[in-house]
Order: structure tokens, then sequence, then C-alpha cells
């Protein structure tokens, strides 16, 4: 797997981007100026050239206890200033800064001058340092700006002052790792890498920043016996050299759950005398994922996906992970409680999640943090960059093995109607480039509710009713062709197409609130306090049975390829996870091992095939 070179003395100190690794880079984590800009006036005031009046430990935000500021109320922008010496060994070489996300609207300058500029609060960004020198100290300066009601892809950040229900306490400004790479005049940018199972091959397009004449590219993919396959290319008559790596036989390892093998990928552009230009070290796992009738096949088989709800916050640190560690904690819980997978819910998460993922075999669908809960919500202009921040998280995750689908919104509301909606043209704008960006995966256009997209890869709903005998009876017209639909809940609307016999399942469910320190409180607990779907149960023996009730009835339906519980953990006020929100026990995880651990009856059975549509994606 990729190297690691620790730093000690800062936060986050690992690499942020683990299958994109060169040897010369910078992590800027640590304590930098900071200053809350209440009125947006900084800019005005001449922030861009003043010390800040504070101090913040990036890359926490301001508003999480470990960044030192824990403010939670609005703030309207916010400012960083740090110096930086650039490193003596960088001689002759382009410096980029990288920054893996800024909430919301970010502006960085070096050095006074403005470098780039970035809207979106999950998705990565960066800037060639012009003029540069090495030992030369650098002055960075960033202002985010963040806004109160505005439409924009929040994901679960409350817009309200204080927590409440579902929304949680938001996130301003930096949250991810900021760092300096240095790179060659002429250098890689980021590859696909495409796994063939079929012929057991890889695909690696790697985009260059120019053509160099007599330029090669080359790749070695090796594994724990050495160097299994290389090629190499003229990298001058294009500007993304492709190159396919075929496996011999005796060295084809697949990526499972049950077997994450992944294999080392080695990626260097050289001269036309063979000096090597750019060098950069990279991971691959082989495997593919198919629709067979009503099954989701992964490497040929199907692996009912028992999913959970993940919504990646931390008490400490809210939308950060303290560490390192506590991303792999997280997925390391999740199997111990029998699931498989996860959806990545109303968050794009940290790179190292999925690399933790990849090599521990955890399935993912890939979302992103669109959650504006607005039955208006396609009527703003601004709903247009989601498309451009949903490309760049394609763009940034696209070679991770565990994403096995993908899912650019959520419970998205508007009834279908005869007027112009913006919404239909975002939700369909998304699942096009989608399917343009990635063909090898499933697509669903909207997790529940609003489905606007016929030709959609997966169908799905909602569904969070409490008694198993009710949810039995709403789930069982599935086996007739007649699924569980959501309708708005802004009024008896459809707001989605029809069902076409896609691949379906219930992708939340459950929630089952439950809290052994408030278990005997009254039915009115305060829910700023408490909160989660339906009654509470007054046993932890009552909610072990609605949980086995609930998930059997999903387990025994022969046309769903899996499910999502709501949620993994407990998040501020809402206490429906299986662990607590510090990820400390409150039930018996073995009890919700065992309850998933059958097979699943799609698992059993031959291919469920749909009258007049079957097709691999």
């Amino acid at each position: 797997m990729t190297s690691e070179r620790r730093i000690d003395g800062i936060p986050r100190p690992e690499h942020p981007r683990p299958q994109f690794v060169r040897e010369e880079w910078l992590n800027l984590n640590g304590p930098w100026q900071f200053e809350i800009d209440h009125g947006d006036s900084g800019l005005e005031r001449g922030l861009v050239q003043s010390e800040l009046s504070g101090e913040i430990l990036v890359p926490f935000a301001p508003e999480s206890e470990a960044s030192g500021i824990a403010h939670i109320d609005f703030m309207a922008a916010v400012w960083y200033r740090r110096t930086v010496q650039i490193p003596a060994t960088w001689a002759e070489m382009r410096v980029l800064l990288h920054f893996g996300a800024v909430d919301h609207d970010a502006t960085v300058w070096m050095n006074g001058q403005e470098v780039v500029r970035h809207r979106g609060g999950f998705t990565p960004f960066s800037a060639e340092l012009d003029g540069v020198s090495a030992g030369e100290i650098i002055t960075i300066v960033v202002r985010a700006r963040d806004s109160r009601d505005g439409v924009q892809a929040r994901g679960k950040q409350v817009t309200k002052y204080a927590n409440y229900g579902c929304e949680y306490t938001r996130t301003t400004g930096i949250w991810q790792t900021v760092w300096l790479e240095a790179v060659p005049p002429v250098h890689l940018r980021r590859p696909k890498i495409t796994p063939l199972l079929a012929d057991s091959s890889f695909d690696v397009a790697v985009p260059l920043s120019r053509n160099l004449p007599g330029a090669t590219l080359r790749v070695r993919v090796s594994d724990e016996n050495g160097e299994a396959s290389t090629r190499s290319i003229r990298a001058d008559l294009d500007l993304t050299p492709s190159v396919r790596l075929a496996l011999p036989a005796d060295r084809v390892r697949v990526w499972s759950p049950g077997d994450p093998h992944l294999y080392d990928v080695v990626i260097e552009l050289t001269d036309r005398d063979g000096v090597v230009l750019d060098r950069v070290i990279s991971y691959a796992g082989l495997r593919s994922v198919a629709i067979d009738g009503q099954r989701v096949l992964i490497n040929g088989v199907p692996v009912f996906q028992r999913l959970v709800l993940d919504q990646g916050y931390y008490p400490e640190s809210l939308m950060t992970a303290p560490d390192d560690d506590a991303l792999m904690r997280d997925i390391q819980l999740s199997l111990a409680a029998g699931f498989n997978g996860a959806r990545l819910h109303q968050k794009v998460f940290e790179e190292r999640f999925l690399y933790h993922a990849d090599r521990l075999g955890y399935l993912v669908w890939g979302e992103f943090g669109d959650w504006v809960n607005l039955p208006n919500l396609g009527e703003s202009s601004h709903t247009a960059s989601f498309i451009t921040q949903w490309l760049e998280v394609l763009d940034r995750d696209y070679s991770h093995p565990s994403i096995i689908g993908w899912c650019p919104l959520n419970e998205t509301q508007r009834e279908i109607d005869d007027g112009i909606h913006t919404l239909d043209d975002v939700t369909r704008g998304m699942f096009l480039a989608t399917k343009q960006a990635d063909g090898s995966r499933p697509v669903l256009d909207t997790s529940g509710y609003s489905h606007r997209v016929s030709e959609a890869d997966i169908y799905d709903s909602h569904n969070y009713y409490q008694d198993p005998t009710d949810f039995a009876t709403l789930m069982a017209p599935l086996a007739e062709g007649r699924p569980f639909i959501n309708v708005s809940y802004l009024g008896e609307k459809t707001i989605s197409v029809a069902y076409r016999g896609q691949p379906y399942f219930c992708s939340e469910f459950g929630g089952i609130w439950w809290d052994p320190d408030v278990a005997r409180a009254t039915a009115d607990t305060d829910t700023a306090l408490s909160w989660g779907y339906g009654e509470r149960p007054r046993t932890e023996d009552e909610m072990q049975e609605r949980f086995a009730g609930l998930v059997g009835v999903l387990l025994d339906i022969e046309q769903t390829f899996g499910y999502c519980y709501t949620q993994l953990t407990d998040v501020f006020q809402e206490q429906n996870g299986i662990y607590r929100f510090d990820r400390s026990s409150k039930l018996d995880v073995e009890r919700i091992r065992v309850a998933q651990s059958r097979t699943a009856a799609i698992e059993q059975t031959e291919a469920i095939r749909r009258p007049t549509l079957n097709r691999t994606v």
C-alpha cells in the first residue's frame, strides 16, 4: 500500500490523498491566525494585508471544540492567515496549494494576490502558486463565506441557531487538511483507474498538465510477490494517455468484502532520455459491479447490501475526524454490528475514509451533501453549482474500489405537474454527469422521494414505519412489481416517475429511538435533547426485537438487493444510533449482528429478471 510519512506535532498529519501520493509534500495543518468577520466586511477593512486577531487549529472548523474556538453562532465570513517557507529542496519545481474542503465560498490569496476561488463546502480545490522560489517565505490568506438561509449544498448543517431533529452544528471554513505539493513543470494529474474483471486488467487513464515531446507514461502494478504487470506508452500524443495492464492468470486476486486485496500502482512520466520527471504512488482493486434483473452483483455474485447510514460527525470535531484512527474505527464498529457497508450520508467524507474502506472491504455508496429539504429547491440558480461540485466528487473518488454506487441527491421534494422546475433539470443533469464520468457503477438519481430519471439504474424508498407487521405490509407488494414509493410529505402528491423493475432497496429505515439513559422518561421528552423515529422503546429487549423484525422483513424479500439502517451512531440530539455519539456502547451489538447474519433471500434464489429490462452498468 501507499507509504505514509508521519509528521509529529500537528493534527491530522497523514497524507490526505492516499490514492495519489508524491514524495514532496508539506502538511500545513496546525495553528493559523484566525478572525471571525460577522459583517463580511473584512475585504474592505484590509484583512488580506493585516494580521488577524485570534488563532485556530486547522483543519478543525471554528464551531468545533477541537479548533480552540468553539463558536457555534452564525458566521458570515471567517479569515485565516499563516506564513510558510517553501522547502529548499523544491528548486525548479512548481508549487501547488491544496485544500481538502472549505465551507462554503472560499477565496485564497498568496502574498496579497488572489490565486483561486471555489464554491462548495465538500470538495477539494487547488491553486498553482506562480513565481515562488525554493526557500521563500510566503503568506497565505483564506476567506470563507457562509450563508444562513441561501440554497446551498450544506448536508445536515442546521439553518437555525440551535441543533434540532436530524440537523446538526454547522461547519464554516477550513475543515480538511491543507497542504503544499511540489510538481515538475510537466506533471501527472489524478488518474482514473478502472478495474476490468472480465479480462483481468486495469485501464489507467492519466491526465497530463501538458504534453512534452518524447515523453513516456509508464505504469507498474505490483502485489506482495512483486511486479505483476507493467506497460509504457507515448505521452506526447494525447492529453490523457491511457494504458491497459493485463494481469497474469496466477496473479489475479479479486477485491471483495471478504478479501479486500489491493494492488500497488506506480505511475511515472519520463522524458525522451528515460529520466523520471514525475512519479506518483497509488493502488487499485480488481472488482466489478453489474445488474442482473433485480440483483446487484459484485464480481458476478449477489451480495446483499446490509448498509448503515453514516453521518460522519464527531462530538469534539464535527465533520472532521479527530484523527485517522477514528475513520478506521467507525468502519470496524459497523462491521462488528453485522453491516457490510454504508451510505455516506449528506456529507462527502474525507478521502482517508475511503482508503480505509478499500483496505477493509467495506461497501460504500458515494453521496453528495445536498440536503436543503425545500419544496422549491430547484428554483434557485445556486443549484446549478451542485452539478459542478458533484463532478468534483466523482473526479476525486472514481478509483476507489469500495464505492459500488453513486447517489447525488437525497429527499428532494417536488410534485410532478406541468410547471417548469429547475429541480428536474438539476436531477437529470447530475444523473447524466455521473453516467458520463463513470459507466462502471450503478446510479440512483435521488435517495427517496422525487425520483425524476426513468432510466436510473436503481430505485429506492425511505420507510420509517416502526411496527414490523405494518412495515412488512407496506413492503410486500414489491413481489408483484409494486414497491413502496414515497409520496410528498407536503401532501399526498405524486413526486416520482414510475417504477420500471429496477433493483430496489429501502435506503432508509429503522432509526429506532433508543437511549437507555432516558428510556424511562416520559413520551414528551424535549426533542432538543433526545430525538428519534417513532415511539421510543421502553426496554432494550423491545428495541432489539423491533430491529430484528424490521431487518427480517427485508432479508426475506426476494426482490430487494439490500437495505440501509438509520444509523451507525447517535449524532447530538438524534439518538437512534447503534452506538453513542462518542462511539461507546449503548446496547448489545452482538444481537444486532446476529439479527442481520442469516442469508438474504436474494442471495439464495436464481436471478430474478425483469421482463423488459436487463442491463449491465
